[in-house]
This record gives C-alpha cells, structure tokens and sequence, in this order.
C-alpha cells in the first residue's frame, strides 16, 4: 500500500529545517521562553548548592568539639538548605508556568502554520494524498514540538548547569576528582548520541509504518459501505493485518534497541560509582578529602546519573521529534502548484466571456487529457459540454476554476488571463455546482451562505426556497439550523445537490458551471430545480457538463469534446441532423440502443 503518490517530489528536509520551522512561531513566545529557562537554570544552580551543605553537615557531625556550639552550626546548615529548597522550589514554579504558557502559545501557532500553509495546496495535491495521513501529520508536527521543547527545558538545561555545576564546586575540593567525573559524562553523552544517530534509522521506520495503518484505517473506514456490498471484509481484515505485523516488527524492534541503550546506561553508572569511590578512598588516605566529601560525591552521582539518564531520552525524543515532524516539514516546504504570481490583479468581470485560446493539458508528462482546445464562450451564452467518460469534460471546467493550470495556451475571461490574475478574485466570480457536492458538517444555513457569509439569513433562506430546499428542510426538527454529518451523510444526495444549487443562487456569480447538477434528483425533485436553474442562469455566463442530453436540449450551443479535443459544436437540432458522436449518444439515451438489440434478437430468432 502507498501512502503518498509517487508523482509528488518532496523537497529533501534536514533537522534544521524543522528547528526553523519550529522557531518561526516559537519565538513570538520569547518572553515566556526566557523565563522558562531562567526559572529552571536557576533551579538547578540552588540544586546543585545544596550538597555543599550537606558536605559542611558531615563534617561537622564528625569534627570533635563542643556539641552545643556544634548544634548551633548544624541547624544554621539546614535551615540554609531550606531556604536554598525554597529558592528552587519558587524557580521551579516561574519556570513551569512559563514553560506551560510558551509550549500551549507555540503549539497553537504551530497547528495553524501547518493548516495555513496546508489549505493552499492544490486540488492535484489533496487528490494523491489521504485524509487520514494529512491529519495525522499535522498532529504529530504539533505533538513534535511539545515533545523536542519538554526535553530541551526539563532536561538538556538541567543537565548543562549541573555538569557545570558539579565541575566547578568539585574542583575546588579535588580537581582529580572532577576530571573523572566529567571525563564519564561526556563519554556517557557520547554514547548516547552516537547511539541514538544510528537508531534514527528505526524511528523514521516507525513513523512511516504508523502513517500507512492510519492511512489503510481513514481509506478503508470511509469506503466502509463498499467492504459491506462487495462482502470483502476478510480481504480487508487481512490486509490490515499486514500493515499492522509491519508496524508490531518495526516497533519491536525500536523498543529493543532502547531496551538495550537502558542496559550500557545502567553498566556505565554502576562503573562511575566503583571508580569515584576508588579513587575517593586513596585520596582520604592521604587526608585530601574528608568524610562529608563522599557524601557530596555520593549525592553529585546520584543526581548527575539520574539526569545523564534522560539524556538518552533527549536524544531519542530529539530525532523521534524529526521523524514525526519530517512529513509536515515536507508538505510546507513543498512550493504550493497553484498560485496567485508577484504581479497577479484582482480579475475584473463585466461580460462574462470566456476564451480558451490553443488549450493543452496533461497529467505528469505522459497523460494528454485536452489538446489544442479552441473555444470562444460569449457573455451570456449557455452552452453544455458532452462527450463520453474520461473525454476531459471536468478537466475542462477545473482548467477553468484553475484546479489546475494549463499546460499550453491560456484562458481569458472579459480579456484578461486567469493566470495573471488573483485566485481569490476569479474563483469569487465563478459559481460551481458539482455532479456529488460535499457538504461541511455543519448546519444547513452555514453551508448555503459558504459562497456568501456575508448574507443574511433571510437571504439565504431565499435562495434555498428557489433551489426548492424547503421541501425536506420544513420537516427537520431543527430546520436551517441542522447538523448534515460528515460530508453530507445525513442528507440524501438529492437534499445535498439541493443545498449546494441553493450556495450557487445565494453566491449569484456572473459564470456558472454545473457539472450535472441535476443528477442526484429523482424526476419530480429534477422538475422542481429545474425552474430555479432556469432562473439562476439567466443572464449569466453558464458551461453545463451533462450526461443526460434531455437536459441540455435548450443550450445555446452544444460542444462535444472525444479524445482531448473539440469534435462537434451545435445546437441539439443541429448536431442531430448529422452522422457523428452526439447523434450517437443521442439514439443510445433515447432508446436506440435498446431497440436496435430487441430489432437483432427478432431477426435472430
């Protein structure tokens, strides 16, 4: 299974692409950053103070002397070390509470950056892309971030002025021993690195695996009533238990390669321990440390072990943190295929007459779908396209609407070509009535004013009585304001092709395409939005793709595209006055071809 087409060429992504990407929202945060860093530095510095305490501690416990005077210097130590908790404690809650406002900002920003960006993808895009895996990429880009910033703020600073910490404070007591101490914990972060690069291979793998089951998942799920009439479902139980043993291998295998990370961790901090108290034992006997030394070295190991320990949870989140983020990365710094050039103006539509001029389009280099197309559609003229299936009637109209954009040639509306001009302003003057319109879940009142959210309510409720949407609105239970399901479920299609009729009355666009906008509707449905197209159209500029030729039969002008190109042009009387492709089609619907094969079984029996 595929999850991306391979017609799509992403640009290659490095970790500091990512980083960038991060910091382009991150850092209108900066305030909350800095705090959060400061509070958890200086956290750490009051930490890393208080075992020099507990060192005075013991070595006072152990001095000879008077006890009483001995007392009194052992309770001023400990209420220095709760004072010295305090100070981090009150650090630590600064430094978490910004830490929380900066991530929640930044992840906020992050989701839309990456929706933003995603939304202008073209039409070509989102068509060799599933939904399920676009989702999911977006969330995990966010939960990237939150997961490289928690091991950046709560361990990598941590680590940084305790190491410092523990160097400068052990080599005023004993500068071998610090030489040792951190001679291993750059050896240990070496480890942890150069292991984690190697396993960065595996984590890719598993994001990967991870986006084809949730891919197999959305594709599977939404064709759900395919799987029910086909009866498939062992063939799809089955191929989802492929995807997910891929998955259960690759994971199993990431899960013990850190499995065995944990072991060399726990041996290397069992060794530094061995050989700090080695050594410490040989320099007391020689009277260079004293007893509450060890306690310092103790306690300096013990926290320096517990933190190098999530150092390797820093670096496997770090690049866990790139495959994640990779994919998104990828979709934003893919340059979007259709959009407005440098110097594009806003489109200025008087007439409503629309050129194709020489018009040739294909699909990656090999597919020629429309070739050489040479069409003047006047302002006000109605006329339809027909042809058989695959002919490039909907490429025709998408060419149009620049879901795509030409390969070759160009298309001029009132003079000025589409291409030089604003996307925004050419869609705004163009209604479109698809053959299967998708709806939000949303209610019906905010899916007719979609075109329009400027209208008002009454407006919209307007349009939606001349698209006849009244007829099965008046018996919801809450009319206009009725949820519709995802993509429209919980309207029959007729109901859909209704609203999505009444968004084209409400929008009143000076061209109008309808790509068999009267399909989905049963004869009585049909008689009834027929009247209101007939109404919508006038006056407009209006290409029809039709399917069913008795309800074109009235156009000014029938074009009859086969093979990428212009075959016929006519009105219906005068293309059936001739031998060719519409006459064809014509006596097919009609009954032609019913009849020529009950007329060859007669003569056969």
């Amino acid at each position: 299974m595929r999850l991306r087409s391979s017609n799509i060429k992403y640009p290659e992504v490095k970790l500091r692409d990512i980083v960038s990407f991060f910091w382009r929202e991150a850092k209108k945060s900066w305030i909350a950053l800095i705090l959060s860093f400061l509070g958890i530095a200086m956290a750490s510095i009051f930490e890393i103070t208080i075992p020099v305490y507990y060192k005075r501690f013991f070595d006072l416990l152990t001095s000879t002397g008077d006890k009483f005077n001995l007392a009194s210097g052992l309770v001023h130590i400990i209420f220095m070390v709760l004072a010295l908790n305090g100070l981090a404690w009150l650090c630590w809650r600064i430094g978490t509470f910004a830490s929380l406002r900066f991530e929640t900002t930044s992840m906020a920003n992050l989701r839309r950056q990456a929706y933003n960006y995603l939304i202008y993808h073209s039409y070509s895009f989102f068509t060799n892309n599933f939904t399920g895996a676009l989702v999911q990429r977006v969330g995990r880009y966010v939960r990237s971030f939150e997961k490289m910033v928690d091991r950046i703020t709560w361990d990598l600073v941590p680590i940084i002025v305790r190491l410092l910490g523990v160097a400068i404070i052990t080599a005023s007591i004993e500068p071998r021993i610090t030489i040792i101490i951190v001679s291993w914990a750059l050896f240990y972060i070496a480890v942890n690195y150069f292991y984690a690069f190697w396993r960065l291979k595996y984590n890719i793998k598993m994001a990967e695996t991870d986006s084809r089951t949730t891919a197999f998942l959305s594709d599977t799920i939404t064709n759900q009533t395919n799987v029910e009439i086909f009866n498939r479902h062992d063939y799809e139980i089955n191929n989802f238990k492929k995807v997910t043993e891929d998955q259960r291998k690759i994971t199993l295998l990431n899960w013990n390669v850190n499995t065995l990370l944990d072991g060399i961790q726990a041996a290397l901090t069992v060794a530094i321990e061995f050989v700090v108290f080695y050594f410490a034992i040989k320099y007391w006997q020689k009277g260079s440390l004293e007893i509450g030394t060890f306690v310092l070295i103790q306690l300096y190991i013990i926290g320096l072990g517990s933190r190098l320990w999530g150092f390797s949870r820093i670096i496997r989140d770090f690049y866990e943190s790139y495959a994640d983020a990779k994919e998104m990365v990828e979709i934003m710094k893919l340059p979007h295929e259709i959009k407005n050039i440098p110097t594009a103006k806003p489109i200025l539509v008087n007439k409503g007459e629309v050129v194709f001029d020489k018009v040739s389009f294909m699909f990656n280099d090999t597919r020629e779908v429309l070739k050489d197309i040479n069409l003047k559609i006047k302002a006000g003229e109605k006329i339809a396209l027909v042809g058989p299936s695959g002919a490039g009637k909907t490429t025709f109209v998408r060419l149009a609407l620049r879901l795509y954009d030409v390969t070759s040639g160009k298309i001029t509306i009132d003079g000025q070509d589409i291409q030089k001009s604003t996307l925004e302003s050419l869609r705004d003057n163009i209604g479109f009535v698809p053959q299967d319109p998708l709806l939000f879940h949303r209610t019906i009142m905010e899916n007719i004013k979609y075109g329009k959210p400027s209208a008002t309510d009454e407006e919209a409720i307007k349009a939606a009585r001349l698209a006849h949407c009244d007829k099965f609105v008046d018996g919801l239970p809450d009319k206009y304001e009725t949820y519709v399901g995802e993509r429209g479920i919980k309207l029959s299609g007729g109901e859909r092709q209704r609203v999505a009729i009444a968004r084209a009355i409400l929008k009143d666009a000076p061209i109008l395409i309808l790509d068999e906008a009267t399909s989905s509707l049963d004869s009585y449905s049909e008689s009834l939005i027929q009247e209101a197209l007939d109404n919508l159209i006038k006056g407009k500029t209006t290409v029809v793709i039709a399917h069913r030729l008795s309800t074109i039969k009235k156009m000014d002008r029938i074009v009859v595209i086969a093979e990428g190109g212009i075959k016929e042009e006519g009105t219906h009387e005068e293309l059936i006055q001739k031998d060719g492709i519409y006459k064809k089609l014509w006596s097919l619907q009609s009954g032609g071809f019913i009849k020529s094969r009950k007329s060859k079984k007669e003569e056969d029996n």
